[in-house]
């Protein structure tokens, strides 16, 4: 099977980080955003190439995959941000068999190998949530298949809401939709895959839908540090076999080799990246960096960037890479 990952978006809700930093490559618990999806790739073992729709900071995103993963990789930019459908419309040449389709800005628990199984024209995943209206959510018939998807509903018509992964094994009857859909009106300013799904159900296609156990957002700081709880409480947690005097670490955090701690308590739920150094400071709910340095602070749900410098801080910051932040009594 062939994957798309579209990928071309700014991340703005995650700014100043990603201004040098493409959102999926942002780190949760010590592992890009990413990885996480492309780790059940591997495991999945039939996928033959992955088109990435690249755009905003595109060559860090192609440098990091190429070294990164072992697929056949193909590079497309979406020069004109005009939506999910236009992203995806771009791989048509190199879709040539089932396909999935998956926006990398989550994490999600659902086992992947479901598709070698299924006779159904495609699957949507999807997850149970209380606050349906921010969300385009599914309705289905009562075999489980999609009937319609509705966005961001004012009333109740659904809760399971669209988590942004695909499998679609009538890969023909796909860009038959994105082709009506590229020829309506842009609603909003965007053309949605999610119509391009409704042509075809439509048209007769059967898409099942799967829930999936876990949906853990990464698209803006409150909901990326708290799928970073989230992982460190799920098994990603590490921390050192053997700590300084006057160092306490309250579980779960992840701390990387050669962190120097100093006179500090870290944790509960602290991410700490390579090479950096905290002295005298308290740290929760904070993910910093590689290489960077934090004194004299107390900190709580805060993002430090790489290489970065923060002294005598009180509170809540959030920093990019090589920021340099001292506040003096």
């Amino acid at each position: 099977m062939k994957v798309i990952i579209p990928l071309a978006g700014k991340g703005t809700r995650l700014r100043p980080h990603t201004h040098i930093t493409p959102k999926p490559m942002l780190k949760i618990a010590g592992k890009p955003v990413i990885d996480y999806v492309m780790e059940d790739l591997q495991r999945l073992g039939s996928v033959e190439q992955v088109i990435y729709i690249t755009g905003h900071l595109k060559e860090k995103v192609e440098q990091y995959a190429r070294t990164k993963y072992p697929f056949d990789a193909v590079f497309i930019e979406q020069k004109v941000q005009d939506g999910t459908a236009g992203a995806v419309a771009l791989a048509r040449e190199y879709v040539d068999q089932p396909v999935f389709i998956i926006f990398v800005d989550t994490i999600f628990d659902a086992d992947l190998s479901v598709v070698n199984r299924t006779d159904a024209d495609g699957i949507i995943w999807v997850k149970t949530v209380d606050d349906y209206q921010r969300f385009g959510v599914v309705v289905t018939d009562n075999d489980g298949n999609m009937t319609k998807i509705v966005e961001k509903p004012s009333t109740p018509i659904s809760k399971r809401a669209n988590i942004g992964l695909y499998y679609i094994r009538n890969w023909k009857l796909l860009y038959e939709g994105i082709d009506w859909t590229l020829k309506q009106p842009k609603n909003k300013g965007e053309y949605y895959l999610t119509d391009a799904f409704q042509y075809m159900i439509d048209r007769g296609a059967k898409i099942k839908v799967i829930d999936v156990q876990g949906w853990y957002d990464a698209g803006e700081q409150g909901t990326l540090l708290e799928t970073n709880r989230i992982m460190l409480e799920k098994g990603r947690a590490r921390r050192p076999s053997s700590l300084p005097p006057n160092v306490r670490v309250i579980d779960p955090v992840y701390i990387e080799d050669n962190v120097v701690l100093a006179d500090a308590t870290i944790g509960p739920n602290v991410a700490i990246g390579a090479g950096s150094r905290l002295e005298g400071s308290e740290l929760r709910d904070t993910i910093v960096g590689n290489d960077s340095t934090v004194t004299n602070s107390k900190l709580n749900d805060s993002m430090i960037g790489d290489s970065a410098v923060v002294e005598g801080v009180r509170g809540q910051i959030n920093v990019s890479d090589h920021s340099v932040v001292r506040v003096r009594a």
